[in-house]
């Protein structure tokens, strides 16, 4: 019985390793998945759109069957004859937004999707899995790609966008590092002078927060110059609608200062041929808004005065998977986050299994739930209001980058939340 235990032991740890060979599954490729989701609140559906062969792989190359975080939707690839779990990642759409409003209750919409993942060397399972607040299963699909499919488009051979590095990694190998390209959105060819430097403003305000600060050095970061027929962005609340190249509004979901895009297709096009993973869409306007989707893009204003704080802000909620801590003291609990599931967010919680979060970060005897009126005495509490909510959901310090604007930095459990996420994309500790 010993010896068989010894054996299985064996045979998983010889799984897991191979698991994380890079070279035995995947070749130095990406593979482009354009997806479709598309349905109501009753139902909803995931069609494939197209497959995309683009040159270089700018991920990870280690930890390559564990999640980063859990996400809204997740992507498995398995091997297709030995089913072994070869790579995952993890994801929140604009989509999956959209189906909690009152629209969704009586009107069918579809959304593009697109997401990267190693180009894989043999016939591949994808599965793509949706899930709701509850983390119950919304939809579901399983689809094989052959990587000597012809009809795998190949792009970003030629005709590559117009780019320069605003920062530049020492590390030769560029899997060993976080790259991330920021776009154009509402500048003209003639206006790309202005785009450069509001891209190297970006770079700024980032890295004057810990802990992109002292991390600094793992990240690429490209500004690629993207150009719309028309300067600036649509505003219909003002009727005014123009020609750009993602085809960015304000009013999502009839919200004012809500800008975002579900051009996605576009989005990855004018990045192909580009060593990229994670996304910062700046828009060219005064007003004031934006949007952060986890492992989709942050979109911002670029020139409205709280541009430095608000770009920060979404990055945080899409590199780093961040909730909103804040919450409206008229809305006592919302549909977001159901009170008896545990959020996969790491700066907010339920408490329902508190000691996954922050627990380990409470000073001895911290009251719970911690007044505001306590805040210099415990920067690290467990204060009540969050994700939306006055009630039932609470926060880690009184203030955070990811509550208000006027606040200089992150807390220290968004700050501890970031750090993981470098340290598993560029496995540096």
């Amino acid at each position: 019985m010993k010896k068989f235990m010894i054996t299985l032991l064996t045979l998983a740890i010889t799984m897991c390793l191979e698991a994380q060979n890079f070279s035995a599954h995947f070749t130095d490729k990406t593979l482009r998945l354009d997806y479709l989701f598309t349905g109501n609140a009753a139902q909803q559906n995931i069609c494939l759109d197209e497959l995309v062969e683009l040159p270089g792989w700018a991920g990870r190359k280690h930890h390559l069957d564990q999640l980063p975080l859990h996400g809204n939707g997740q992507i498995t690839v398995r091997d297709l004859h030995s089913k072994q779990t070869i790579y995952r990642t993890s994801f929140s759409s604009l989509f999956q937004e959209w189906l909690e409003t009152e629209e969704a209750q009586h009107v069918t919409k579809g959304f593009e999707n697109t997401f990267l993942i190693p180009f894989p060397l043999k016939p591949a399972e994808i599965e793509i899995t949706l899930f709701d607040s509850k983390r119950n299963i919304r939809s579901r699909l399983n689809h094989v790609v052959d990587p000597q499919d012809v009809l795998i488009h190949k792009k970003g051979l030629t005709h590559v966008t117009p780019h320069k590095y605003i920062i530049k990694s020492h590390h030769t190998e560029i899997n060993s590092c976080i790259n991330v390209a920021i776009l154009a959105e509402g500048y003209t060819a003639e206006e790309m002078d202005i785009f450069y430097k509001d891209a190297e403003r970006t770079c700024q305000s980032l890295f004057n927060h810990a802990p992109f600060d002292e991390t600094k050095e793992v990240f690429n970061v490209v500004a690629v110059a993207s150009p719309s027929e028309e300067s600036g962005v649509s505003i219909p609340r003002l009727n005014e609608w123009k020609q750009t190249a993602f085809s960015s509004h304000f009013s999502t979901f009839y919200s004012d200062r809500y800008l975002t895009t579900s051009r996605g297709k576009a989005i990855h096009d004018a990045l192909a041929g580009i060593p990229y993973e994670h996304i910062i869409i700046l828009a060219n306007t005064e007003e004031y808004g934006g949007g952060g989707i986890y492992n989709s893009y942050t979109l911002t204003t670029a020139h409205h005065p709280e541009f430095p704080s608000v770009v920060v802000h979404e990055f945080g909620h899409s590199f780093g998977g961040l909730a909103d801590e804040y919450f409206y003291d008229n809305d006592i609990m919302t549909d977001t986050y159901p009170l008896n599931i545990e959020p996969w967010e790491q700066n907010i919680t339920t408490r329902i299994d508190f000691g996954k979060k922050w627990l380990d970060m409470l000073p001895e005897n911290t009251p719970v739930p911690t007044s505001p009126s306590d805040s210099k005495k415990y920067p690290v509490g467990v204060y009540e209001g969050g994700g939306y909510s006055a009630k039932g959901i609470f926060r880690p310090a009184d203030n955070c980058r990811m509550r208000t604007n006027e606040h200089p930095t992150f807390c220290p459990v968004c700050q501890r939340a970031l750090k993981r996420l470098i340290e598993f994309y560029t496995d540096k500790p």
